[in-house]
């Protein structure tokens, strides 16, 4: 299926959007007061290392410390404080002995307090969480990655044709130099052997230049940056069937030009700018797909739907049948419900970057066999996706769980923030349950007799005072021989009031 890449440039953000078959699948936000820190290099400081959890806290000059696990410690480091543990001589003989393994130290014994290290952010801050960070650096161009102190190669698993992938192998094995890994990247499918050469060429000078930087400033110092949004869907997402790049700025759009001219000029020829009146988000039907990738509920042509809730570490995705009857049995119905809902859940998983732990309640299936048919039409539905993820078998529930790598904030924590009216619930106490907690309250306060007490509220909450519990109201007066005056106030949380002694 051919695509297109649509990317929208103002002062504020930059929107890509990558289309397939007319229909956005992915998008991306970068805005200019939040750009993404995924990529970038630092030479950063230890600043607290936490053994009960085995990881470390590591200042990058940013407004929250980065986090550092053991298992993305690289093994050079390992190695360097094995032989300062061991002595060196030692630190071989047990190597060699296989009396050591690194794998098992621990992370007090791989790095310390106030020690510098080279990191890049692997993910960015997610919520309350500062960034994740590896010492396992990644330099990605436009056919390769280039991975220094690692031996290793790898070929994209998008590239299937097994001949293609022999020959890539062959080629990676010619070029790659001593000491560093490479990894094939889907653009290499089209590529000359000179092309793929070039690009790897640009990475190792790269490399070089971060290097001769880090010797030269303390931490914590940013070495690299990785490219602006605009340049990266370049790099990453121009692939064979990606038939052209459209975007709306004339500044960026003479940019991409030059960058593909110097980089990729065999890109040149579909780059566009977009010249139309109507903005372009608007006239390629995208504005619609957003807002409908931020609802909570997605209806199915047949009448069914699915619920999509995200919560801090996992999204649940419920499916229901919603209008839809069927023409025949029961378990038909269901069953052609639930493939319609694989199609709708793996596009939504797309468009909204949901990561993390999803799961997935189909609706249930008495057949073993019709089990079968979803879980292994889900899998085939998932295979068009970008991000690394891990499918595990359908339940006798009818539950898929699934693990997909999360980088980046999903499109709804981007384009959204908590509400400051639930706080994130997704519900708040309704004006009839706060009306009696007022009750209660004023009744704990032991008010002495001939009290006046000022009761504010929310508009909703003063008018049941005021008129449905009136009588509640006039009922605490008697008793406890006190007056009280309502007062509404627009300014007031519906669950939130004063009771103030005049």
């Amino acid at each position: 299926m051919t695509s297109e890449l649509v990317i929208n440039v103002t002062r504020e953000e930059s929107r890509v959007a990558l289309l397939e078959g007319g229909q956005v699948v992915e998008q991306y936000i970068e805005r200019k007061r939040d750009t993404s820190l995924v990529g970038n290099i630092y030479k950063g400081k230890v600043l607290k290392i936490l053994p009960g959890m085995q990881s470390s806290f590591i200042d990058l000059g940013l407004e929250k410390a980065a986090f550092l696990y053991v298992a993305d410690i690289r093994r050079d480091t390992e190695d360097y404080y094995a032989a300062f543990l061991y002595g060196e001589s030692e630190y071989h003989d047990l190597y060699a002995a296989n009396e050591y393994k690194a794998e098992a130290l621990s992370i007090e014994e791989l790095i310390q307090e106030g020690q510098e290290l080279l990191v890049q952010v692997s993910k960015d801050p997610l919520g309350t969480k500062g960034a994740r960070v590896t010492s396992y650096v990644t330099l990605p161009g436009r056919y390769v990655v280039l991975m220094p102190n690692v031996e290793h190669v790898g070929i994209s698993r998008r590239i299937e044709n097994e001949q293609v992938r022999a020959s890539l192998k062959d080629i990676a094995a010619e070029i790659k130099p001593k000491g560093f890994g490479l990894i094939m990247r889907t653009a290499c499918e089209d590529a000359t052997p000179d092309e793929i050469r070039r690009d790897l060429e640009f990475l190792i000078l790269l490399w070089d230049s971060i290097q001769k930087k880090k010797e030269k400033v303390s931490a914590p110092s940013l070495l690299y940056s990785d490219l602006d949004l605009v340049f990266r869907s370049v790099r990453d997402f121009m692939s064979h069937n990606v038939e052209r790049l459209v975007i709306d700025s004339a500044e960026e759009y003479e940019r991409l030009k030059e960058f593909a001219r110097t980089y990729f000029p065999r890109l040149m020829d579909k780059i566009e700018l977009y010249e139309g009146r109507e903005p372009m988000f608007d006239a390629f039907g995208l504005e619609l797909d957003i807002s409908r990738a931020l609802g909570r509920r997605v209806w199915l042509k047949s009448g069914g739907y699915i619920v999509i809730d995200q919560a801090e570490a996992m999204t649940v995705i419920d499916v229901n049948t919603g209008k839809f009857v069927g023409k025949e049995n029961l378990e038909d119905t269901i069953l052609k419900t639930n493939l319609e809902a694989v199609k709708e859940i793996s596009y939504q998983i797309r468009l909204r970057n949901l990561g993390g732990i999803i799961i997935t309640d189909f609706i249930d299936m008495e057949k073993l066999e019709n089990r079968e048919k979803v879980s292994k039409a889900f899998l085939e539905a998932m295979k068009k996706d970008r991000a690394k993820n891990t499918i595990y078998n359908i339940s006798e529930l009818g539950i898929i769980q699934m693990t997909r790598k999360r980088v980046r904030e999903s499109l709804g924590r981007v384009l959204c923030e908590q509400c400051p009216y639930c706080e994130g619930r997704g519900f708040v106490k309704s004006a009839r349950t706060v009306t009696y907690e007022i009750f209660r309250k004023v009744r704990k306060m032991n008010l002495s007799r001939g009290t006046v007490a000022v009761i504010k509220g929310n508009p909703a909450v003063a008018e049941i005072l005021s008129y449905e519990e009136r009588q509640g109201i006039e009922e605490i007066e008697n008793i406890y021989g006190i007056q009280l005056i309502i007062k509404e106030d627009l300014r007031f949380h519906q669950e939130n009031y004063e009771i103030t002694i005049l």
